[in-house]
């Protein structure tokens, strides 16, 4: 276990910005999480940083999952995948596809752990957390109790979960168990997978080959966070109601979307925030990426502070000119 006073995160926040904490504890095992408990001052749960800016210093305790560990069981229906929360995501998906588990291919390189996947319902190219996850483990922060959650429990939505809202703050999360399958069967149609496949003279992938093209095209679209800071998409797609739709269409005939339901429709805030001119523009230290509207960059030196002025005037001018409310995925301490 670690446990440091008055510590720089500095390392542990993607878009690379300064900033300290009171304390820093990353634990190995559950039995480490609970010797620590009761815990009565303020505590801020990340994993590898990801999806977090932070704005000022954190007067309190953050903690950090360290725990380790996949454990893989089959049975006729497919396979259990029962990972420590600490692992990191990405090499979760590259150790499945390895031993003939499928069905996360899509979520390639996603950055961050375990325990975020249960807590964001990441996703990727028409797959969600929540289409593969069977259970959360994890310990109730203010009385040490374990508990065991189904998916249905956790209440999934667009990269929403009770664990993002009103469990927020409540448990810590220890292990994220997945249910798999033994068959490969290739979701091709979201994006442009299939032309880059087509590029690449595929027409019928293998796991491993749609996993290193979900790569490339991430790789293609998203800036290294070790030489641009980031923290990928920083806007959430919205959703809107199909009259709402139907009316952007015919001002926008050319306008991209993604089928919800009978009443919704999925517009991508990428495509918004760039026809407002915001693509490869910049706010003082705070950018828009030149290759990929959703994605704000520290420019060097940026603060929290920067990049959510950033953040606001793009809401701002969106709204203005769509009638959208944009909601950053990106968590804002």
């Amino acid at each position: 276990m670690k446990d440091i006073k008055n510590y720089s995160l500095l390392k542990h926040n993607t878009f690379g910005i300064e900033a300290r904490c009171d304390r820093f504890v990353q634990v190995g095992s559950e039995a480490e999480f609970q010797s620590l408990l009761p815990l009565t001052e303020p505590l801020l749960v990340i994993g590898r940083g990801s999806n977090l800016l932070l704005t000022q210093d954190f007067h309190g305790t953050v903690l950090r999952s360290g725990i380790m560990g996949i454990q893989v069981a089959a049975d006729m229906g497919g396979c259990h995948v029962r990972c420590g929360s600490g692992v990191e995501w990405d090499y979760v998906v590259g150790f499945c596809v390895g031993q003939g588990i499928y069905g996360a291919e899509n979520l390639s390189l996603i950055p961050g752990d375990v325990g975020a996947s249960a807590v964001q319902n990441i996703g990727a190219y028409g797959v969600e957390a929540k289409d593969i996850i069977e259970q959360v483990e994890a310990i109730e922060i203010a009385t040490g109790r374990k508990y065991t959650f189904s998916t249905a429990d956790c209440q999934y939505a667009y990269r929403q979960s009770r664990f993002k809202g009103e469990w927020r703050g409540r448990f810590f999360i220890t292990y994220v168990t997945y249910r798999l399958s033994n068959t490969f069967t290739p979701k091709l149609e979201y994006g442009n997978i299939r032309s880059e496949l087509a590029a690449k003279g595929i027409t019928e992938p293998t796991a491993e080959q749609l996993r290193q093209v979900v790569i490339d095209i991430r790789r293609q679209k998203l800036p290294d966070p070790k030489e641009l800071g980031n923290a990928g998409s920083f806007f959430m797609n919205p959703v809107v109601e199909r009259s709402r739709f139907e009316q952007l269409l015919k001002d926008y005939p050319q306008m991209p979307h993604y089928y919800i339901d009978e009443e919704h429709e999925k517009i991508p805030a990428g495509w918004l925030i760039e026809q407002c001119g915001w693509k490869g523009r910049s706010l003082g230290r705070a950018g828009v990426h030149d290759r990929q509207a959703l994605v704000l960059v520290n420019l060097g030196g940026a603060t929290g502070q920067d990049v959510v002025a950033l953040c606001q005037q793009i809401q701002h001018d969106v709204k203005q000119r769509f009638g959208i409310s944009l909601k950053p995925e990106v968590i804002i301490i």
